[in-house]
């Protein structure tokens, strides 16, 4: 991903109003994050821990999205998996993201929603390597492979989200 200021990302969203943009607060690590290790932005809001933010590189440029977590947070008697990076091996919480569709459907109060790691760091477990085995005999090629179908997946929920 491709460094991008706040103004880019606050012109960004697709079903966010101008208000809820101004009122965003951007990652507390913003001027140190590895974007050549991103392959998207995603990150919750520090003042408003329920609200979470989406940018996500595409052909024209980039697309935001707001979302909204449970207020109870992760359920701690079962395990979930991230829909989004699809890591068996993370032991970090995963939350049911909501987000408003865009347009006219959203200002209906249509919304869709996704299981994705509480913190938003997909990026950096599909770039987990695997141990070397028969399965996997070149980790690096699993990892490319794991990069593409988190770009493949988080473009399928961008994608419900402006329907």
């Amino acid at each position: 991903m491709q460094k991008i200021g706040d103004r880019d990302i606050r012109s960004s969203f697709i079903n966010a109003t101008r208000s809820e943009t101004a009122k965003l607060n951007l990652p507390a690590n913003f001027d140190s994050l590895e974007w050549d290790k991103l392959d998207f932005l995603g990150w919750r809001d520090g003042k408003m821990p329920l609200r979470g933010y989406l940018i996500v590189p595409n052909e024209t440029g980039i697309t935001g999205v707001l979302l909204r977590a449970p207020e109870g947070g992760p359920k701690k008697n079962r395990s979930v998996l991230c829909e989004i990076c699809r890591d068996v091996f993370s032991k970090e919480d995963v939350l049911l993201w909501v987000a408003k569709r865009a347009g006219q459907s959203g200002r209906n109060g249509n919304t869709v929603g996704t299981l994705i790691c509480a913190d938003f760091i997909c990026s950096a477990n599909v770039r987990k390597a695997p141990p070397v085995n028969e399965i996997n005999p070149d980790p690096a090629v699993v990892v490319k492979r794991q990069v593409a179908e988190l770009n493949v997946r988080i473009r399928k929920f961008l994608a419900r989200v402006a329907e």
